[in-house]
């Protein structure tokens, strides 16, 4: 490659950004998951498009998509609240496993009977389209207000339902004799024993290693913390585990443990995931070839709507009878049950291990995602409405950014008071900090000052408190107290354990 044309290659590539970016925007007004515009991206620049770019290596596709799921599932994993998604953990297992099954079962009678694939062509399109994608689910559900246990099942769901759904895809895009089910079941079952284990235990080494050493720059926690996310992945792939299920949970602990410069680390990962979506929802539309996606229409279209309207809803309704789950509850988790670049990857599996029929197999998904994620996205606010499943009412988490002062032996805590949080309108006094700690600072309005203790809080301040290292715990835990419960939170029984300083 000539300067000239890596030059040329650049331009391009930063004006995709740049539109991609822009089209962030669109996406959050719209309601509409980013990957749509992206995918469209990807259509307009590839074959039959304005650019006319040819790209059909489908290996190549996998391989990079692999490498964005990583990342984006790191991000999910690291904005994962554990107290949120603690109690929906069983419910999301049966979720990724039981529900995978009855879906894929379902599904591939559907695509058999009613569209007429052979029977290996409808379970790879039965296994493939059961997969929820991470990224689609994560960019939505975090913008509709919804009770924690609706969330917390639906992102672990998403986070966990990769790694059978792969093996079930590669074991039927095999030339040979498909293994009997029960060996199918404990292969799964052992994969994802492997993977939970080797990503737990690889995201609480990370999170001790970074609370105990002191980095030399602000900038290496995140580097450092995507290192560790993706080192669980590689592990548990290497250990023959799921790859995928580590790198969830690995993030997921480090995203819960109390790390220096929490908010950058999530930050950093956020502009990566943004990043890898943007890149393998590019290289998937030009993947594609648009004018053979029309005499797959109708039967995608077919597929899908079993899968929305029966298979979906059978497999939550099956999985989740054990838990008690109002059904109001249950349809809406029917519903958010939604499709992206995921089940599209999946479907590159049987493209490069020369399955027959596999183009048809890629037109049904791709035709597939993108039809109903215009109709499932925009209207899950007005279902979860309907529902009366709507939860703006509670107060908004308290974000801590926490920088070590090891010289010192204290911390230095920036707290933000957000929209909704209950410390608006308590006097700095209220707030019954240890002693040991103190509101050094208030930012507000662009403009800092030294609080006095009648000073009053308002959204959008933010604080800077500096504590010592016997009290760091108690006055984030005090701090996240007065934030959900006021001035009453020790009344109230949300005292977070700090002892009262005199005054």
């Amino acid at each position: 490659m000539t300067v000239h044309q890596l030059n040329e290659l650049l331009l391009i590539c930063s004006l995709v950004l740049l539109v991609a970016v822009a089209a962030v925007r669109v996406s959050s007004r719209s309601g509409l998951p980013s990957l749509l515009l992206y995918l469209g991206i990807g259509i307009a620049i590839g074959q039959d498009g304005l650019l006319d770019v040819q790209f059909d290596d489908a290996e190549l596709t996998q391989v990079i998509g692999y490498g964005a799921l990583v990342v984006i599932l790191a991000e999910g994993g690291l904005g994962t609240k554990w107290k949120e998604i603690r109690p929906a953990l069983p419910a999301a297992a049966a979720l990724a496993t039981v529900g995978v099954a009855v879906s894929v079962g379902v599904t591939a009678a559907a695509a058999h009977y009613l569209v007429g694939l052979p029977w290996q062509q409808a379970l790879i399109v039965g296994a493939v389209v059961s997969s929820t994608d991470a990224a689609a689910v994560f960019s939505v559900l975090r913008k509709v207000p919804l009770p924690p246990r609706v969330t917390g099942a639906l992102e672990a769901e998403s986070g966990f339902n990769d790694a059978p759904v792969v093996i079930l895809v590669v074991a039927f895009s095999t030339t040979g004799p498909i293994d009997a089910w029960y060996m199918l079941v404990g292969e799964i079952a052992l994969e994802l024993a492997i993977g939970a284990v080797i990503g737990l235990a690889i995201g609480w080494l990370g999170a001790y290693a970074l609370r105990h050493v002191a980095l030399p720059a602000s900038g290496l926690y995140p580097i450092a913390v995507m290192a560790i996310a993706v080192m669980a992945y590689a592990a548990g792939a290497m250990a023959h585990g799921s790859g995928f299920l580590a790198v969830y949970l690995a993030s997921m602990v480090l995203g819960n443990a109390k790390l220096p410069h929490s908010p950058a680390n999530r930050g950093f990962a956020e502009g990566l995931g943004w990043l890898a979506q943007i890149g393998m929802f590019v290289l998937l539309g030009l993947l594609v070839t648009p004018h053979e996606l029309l005499r797959d229409f109708w039967p995608a279209v077919i597929v899908g709507l079993m899968l929305t309207v029966v298979a979906r809803p059978l497999g939550v309704f099956v999985s989740l009878v054990p838990f008690r789950i109002p059904w109001q509850e249950q349809v809406l988790m029917s519903w958010a049950g939604l499709r992206g670049a995921v089940p599209i990857i999946f479907a590159t599996i049987p493209m490069v291990s020369g399955v027959e029929g596999n183009d048809r197999i890629f037109n049904i998904v791709f035709v597939l995602v993108v039809v109903y994620t215009l109709v499932q996205g925009p209207t899950l606010p007005w279902l979860a409405r309907r529902l009366r499943l709507g939860d703006s009412s509670e107060a908004a988490d308290l974000g801590i950014e926490s920088a070590p002062l090891e010289r010192l032996r204290g911390h230095l805590l920036s707290v933000e008071v957000p929209e909704a949080s209950k410390m608006h309108g308590v006097e700095v006094a209220e707030l019954r900090l240890p002693s040991g700690s103190a509101v050094t600072l208030v930012v507000r309005d662009g403009k800092s000052f030294v609080p006095l203790p009648s000073t009053v809080l308002r959204h959008g301040d933010e604080l800077l408190v500096v504590a010592t290292d016997p009290v760091r715990d108690a006055a984030e835990r005090r701090l996240r107290a007065v934030a959900q419960g006021g001035k009453l939170a020790g009344w109230l029984g949300t005292g977070g354990g700090a002892r009262r300083r005199s005054l």
